[in-house]
């Protein structure tokens, strides 16, 4: 099934296109990884797939719907969750108690939220430093607990804009690692990332976007040798 689909999405500024006619879908049950260099309009896209953004034209569809026009909360609401690329956690109240208020967000019950909480701070290496408030964590245990409050209340499809950016390696692994069992257990991904090794070893298929536009879809290692892309990344005379 396709879980999200995009047709001709487009978006302008002052006359520059930031994404210009972008046509994808991603499989339910998949990890897709959107690579391209900076200013591509990576993040624009998942602006307008997350509702934070509206399209000027081009329409976006969610589990066969069509929900261009809806905003993030009632995305959130059909399953649709955004992860940014600068962490949004409420740095005065402990790790815990950002859980526990996801949990209460997302409709569980207060013995349901602290219940799944717990769990999460384990598996997550949080543990430790469950009762700190959010804003004494280290940028990579903060990137963490947005992991945990994503999935206190596990969506259809999890949109992660930079997850491994400026984070420790062993922070880096645990979020790969959550993000591999959560897919075993069919959750949905699409990743925005620079970290080709993780997009390799992570994504299933890869779309590439430079300029606005996409200029390879497919298995992401057949992308990243497709010389389009690596002239996108290494210049036109990449392979002279």
């Amino acid at each position: 099934m396709k879980l999200l689909r995009t047709e001709g999405l487009s978006k302008h500024f002052g006359g520059v296109a930031a994404v210009e006619d972008l046509s994808l879908d991603v499989d339910e049950g998949e990890i897709f990884g959107l690579i391209g260099p900076n200013g591509s309009g990576k993040t624009t896209a998942l602006n307008m797939l997350s509702g934070f953004l509206a399209p000027d034209r081009g329409r976006v569809f969610f589990a066969d719907e069509e929900v261009t026009d809806a905003t993030p909360v009632a995305l959130a609401r059909r399953g649709l969750l955004r992860m940014f690329q600068t962490t949004r956690v409420f740095s005065r109240i402990s790790a815990f108690d950002n859980l526990l208020t996801a949990g209460l967000a997302r409709g569980l019950t207060e013995f349901e939220a602290g219940e799944r909480a717990r769990a999460l701070l384990e598996e997550l290496t949080l543990a430790p430093v469950m009762y700190l408030d959010a804003g004494q964590l280290s940028g990579g245990q903060r990137k963490l607990l947005e992991f945990g409050m994503c999935f206190i209340a596990p969506p259809r499809i999890a949109l992660l804009d930079e997850p491994f950016a400026a984070v420790h390696p062993v922070m880096r692994e645990t979020m790969a690692g959550f993000i591999r069992r959560r897919n075993a257990a069919g959750h949905t991904f699409l990743v925005v990332s620079h970290d080709m090794p993780i997009v390799v070893e992570l994504c299933h298929r890869t779309a590439c976007m430079n300029a606005g536009r996409l200029i390879a879809l497919g298995p992401t290692r057949d992308v990243l040798q497709d010389r389009a892309v690596i002239e996108a990344y290494l210049g036109s005379d990449a392979h002279a």
